[in-house]
């Protein structure tokens, strides 16, 4: 986004070094620096979750967050019922959920019951509904599956996790700002995603936890740091978590990683996530009627119902590792996926029409 560095640069020099640390809680009306968790998690929800105030906050990468509430939810489940071990996920999940999930496994003593999903598509309720028992603790799904961009049913699946007795954590991180998503509608337990991606952070900038409200005194994160403490600066000993969501947050609040994502969420806001959904689905409409025309011998590994796909596609053939390097070349950005896949994110508030037209004509060229 055009503007960013020239407001990274006003809040270094004026934010930070006109504040210093009185920034930490200056202007008393809105608690400084410090209420930016979950001042920025609100918005992120109204924006772009479909959830209330006070259940999202801005913290930590995706990873950590994945950990603390993953290990939240298990030990949570196992209090109530020693026999509730077993995490539900499917084998094409994004890397990190699969092995954040064997570590705390091995960590908790948990057990992990993997569900097969064609990565050409992704998870589906009947699938859920035949792992989910007594035995589960939790299911562990992406909203939107990173390989394929198909999106998964989460309000069913979120209610057939429930009536097994077990709680639903969604990853958003490849829908949240392309897709609209409703998690109090959904009755969504918990959620991760990161704000890389479509809301336009940038590279390491933080991710946002949800946890609703009916969790927030049943939950305890694992990871005690001291801004998550009830008072931070009284610094005395032991740890008593701080009320309601703040209570998820661990270590300092990433202040100036925040500043280039609340350009996006300004974006965002003022679009609307109806017409960014609508553009995004238009985007990734076009840029099939080109792959189909223009790129014969290319699989289209992305669903081609336009209430399945999110907000990217992504494209194989045999050897596509190889152009790679020729398309960034050329100023044609798309990443790889093994095996032998491109995948196009279509950003739809940064995105244009043209920008799809021309770049898949150079893909058309080199091949």
């Amino acid at each position: 986004m055009a503007g960013v560095p020239d407001r990274l640069d006003t809040f270094v020099r004026e934010e930070w070094a006109g504040r210093l640390i009185r920034g930490w809680t200056e202007p008393e009306r809105d608690g400084g620096w410090m209420r930016w968790p979950e001042r920025v998690g609100d918005r992120i929800a109204a924006a772009a979750l479909g959830a209330a105030p006070g259940q999202t906050v801005l913290a930590d990468s995706t990873t950590v967050l994945l950990y603390k509430l993953v290990r939240a939810a298990v030990d949570g489940a196992v209090e109530r019922d020693p026999a509730r071990r077993e995490i539900v996920l499917d084998t094409d999940n994004f890397p990190t959920d699969r092995y954040v999930a064997e570590g705390i496994a091995a960590e908790r003593g948990a057990r992990l019951r993997w569900i097969e999903t064609d990565p050409a598509a992704g998870i589906t309720a009947e699938q859920v509904a035949a792992a989910v028992g007594p035995d589960t603790a939790l299911v562990l799904l992406s909203h939107v599956a990173y390989r394929s961009a198909w999106i998964a049913d989460a309000q069913v699946i979120t209610r057939i996790a429930h009536d097994a007795g077990a709680l639903v954590l969604w990853d958003l991180s490849h829908s949240v700002g392309s897709v609209e998503l409703e998690l109090d509608a959904w009755g969504a337990d918990l959620a991760v995603g990161c704000t890389y991606k479509y809301l336009n952070g940038g590279p390491g900038s933080p991710a946002f936890g949800y946890v609703r409200h009916g969790l927030h005194d049943r939950l305890r994160q694992p990871v005690q740091g001291w801004m998550g403490r009830h008072d931070p600066f009284e610094m005395g000993p032991g740890y008593t978590p701080a009320a309601g969501i703040r209570g998820i947050v661990s270590g300092t609040p990433p202040i100036l990683a925040a500043v280039p994502l609340l350009a996006g969420l300004e974006m965002l806001e003022e679009a609307g996530i109806a017409a960014v959904r609508a553009k995004s689905r238009a985007l990734t409409a076009f840029a099939l009627e080109l792959v189909d025309a223009w790129l014969p011998g290319v699989d289209v590994v992305s669903p081609r119902d336009p209430e399945r796909r999110g907000g990217h596609l992504t494209l194989r053939r045999a050897g596509f590792r190889d152009v790679l390097d020729a398309l960034w070349e050329r100023g044609v950005i798309p990443d790889y996926r093994e095996p032998d896949g491109i995948r196009i994110g279509l950003a739809p508030l940064s995105t244009s029409f043209t920008e799809v037209h021309d770049g898949l004509a150079v893909l058309r060229g080199l091949l």
